[in-house]
């Protein structure tokens, strides 16, 4: 049985191989290779690119998803192991996640962030999920990571820019009116790690990545050739980048992150910001986005800008990534 619910799930070799398959079925459909298969797709928050884009990749190759949104329609789910049920959640994961094996080939879940970076690194309910299904679990995005955007974004830079090794990319912090989670941009910097990617991680003091997540990147680095740098520097982190990825992330919880987000407003990522270094950067970010918060409107509907083919291309690989599931990585 095999998981697909963080980038070390696949590896170097893996994210290889599901890119390469992704971009070979853009051009040639496969068929209809998921008939008689059912996925299960589980939602403990809200979605719309990944829900419409799974739905979309089993329907085309001829399969079907069987969507439930938890607390919307079911029964609200317990998720913490050792609890005393006299809540308003009547049904624990430990029931629903097998229950729900015995329905369907492979399970997809969207789980949530508890908002403290330093408790969503563990992903301890993805791992949970995990533990009690019968059937291969894929990822949506848990608390950690968002593995299938960060593979969608590595297929788009491809498409748009040229093989992966050695191109340069950077990762920006951008202001947001909330702290969010940091799985996109783990996801990001992982799936650049692997694909070879010289990468720099852009954002104020404060506002560092998760050390586990460094850690990981880094080691993916070593195998692949890549090389990722930082800097607090928005300006000079952007200078050679073939490929600028925006995207709001929080830090610690003790943070005024309002007023942070006030004193850095400045790193909004605009067309001058694009247009300002040695490359006229690419523009991509995982959407939704609040524009003229995050990005500037000249930025976001720029020439520049990849953020519709980058989510179009959550299709190709979340139907690459559903045959690696079903056929045990074959």
């Amino acid at each position: 049985m095999r998981h697909i619910t963080h980038i070390r799930d696949l590896g170097v070799d893996g994210v290889s191989r599901v890119l390469d398959r992704a971009l070979g079925w853009k051009t040639t459909a496969p068929g209809a290779i998921f008939s008689g298969r059912i996925l299960g797709m589980l939602f403990f928050n809200p979605s719309l690119r990944t829900r419409a884009s799974f739905e979309a990749a089993m329907l085309r190759q001829g399969g079907h998803a069987i969507v439930i949104d938890v607390n919307s329609g079911s029964w609200k789910l317990e998720t913490a192991d050792g609890a005393v049920m006299d809540g308003d959640r009547p049904e624990h994961i430990r029931e629903a996640i097998p229950v729900l094996g015995g329905y369907v080939d492979a399970l997809a879940v969207r789980c949530f962030a508890d908002g403290n970076p330093a408790v969503d690194v563990q992903d301890q309910l993805m791992h949970s999920i995990r533990a009690h299904s019968l059937v291969p679990v894929v990822s949506m995005e848990s608390a950690r990571e968002h593995p299938c955007q960060g593979l969608a974004d590595m297929l788009t830079i491809r498409e748009h820019c040229g093989e992966l090794a050695g191109r340069k990319v950077t990762l920006s912090w951008a202001p947001h009116i909330k702290p969010l989670p940091q799985a996109v941009p783990n996801s990001f910097l992982l799936s650049a790690a692997a694909a070879g990617c010289e990468i720099t991680v852009a954002h104020p003091p404060g506002l560092e990545l998760q050390d586990e997540v460094l850690s990981e990147a880094q080691q993916l680095a070593q195998e692949s050739g890549a090389r990722i740098s930082f800097r607090n520097d928005q300006q000079a982190a952007c200078a050679d980048a073939e490929v600028l990825y925006a995207k709001s992330w929080g830090g610690a919880t003790d943070l005024d992150f309002a007023e942070l987000a006030r004193q850095h407003s400045g790193w909004q990522v605009t067309r001058s910001l694009l247009e300002a270094g040695n490359v006229r950067s690419k523009l991509m970010h995982c959407l939704p986005v609040r524009r003229n918060v995050v990005l500037s409107d000249d930025a976001l509907d720029s020439e520049l800008s990849l953020v519709a083919p980058q989510a179009h291309n959550r299709l190709h690989v979340q139907r690459s990534l559903l045959h690696e599931v079903f056929n045990g990585g074959n």
